[in-house]
């Protein structure tokens, strides 16, 4: 019987801290970053920041996450129902969005993040 729990703590943190270096390196990153950014948002129950890298597809002021093994993971949950405020870092700024996770009948879960634009003035 395969294991379907969440995944250890010492793997996912190893994992991402792999990831986000990658995303950062000089060699690697410019190919990394148009697929990999780093969301930060703030948990549901606990309040508290965290940042995890996650694959991405961008289209004009819409980005759409689809969440590997949703099952063994608990971070798209902050987003169900009417969803909630989330920041990408993309093309090396970090931008504002509200997130909606589905799960669709199969199971899968897809986040929606629609960007909000900064305010006038400011950079991006």
């Amino acid at each position: 019987m395969r294991y379907k729990g969440p995944l250890p703590k010492r793997v996912t943190g190893r994992v991402n801290a792999w990831m986000v270096g990658l995303r950062a390196s000089p060699r690697w990153g410019r190919w990394v970053r148009g697929r990999l950014t780093v969301v930060t948002y703030t948990g549901r129950r606990s309040g508290r920041s965290f940042s995890t890298p996650v694959a991405y597809r961008r289209a004009a002021d819409v980005v759409t996450i689809a969440v590997a093994m949703p099952e063994r993971k608990q971070w798209w949950r902050n987003f169900t129902g009417e969803g909630g405020p989330i920041s990408l870092d993309l093309d090396g700024a970090d931008r504002a969005g509200h997130a909606v996770a589905r799960v669709d009948d199969k199971g899968r879960v897809t986040i929606t993040v629609r960007l909000v634009e900064p305010p006038a003035g400011s950079s991006r």
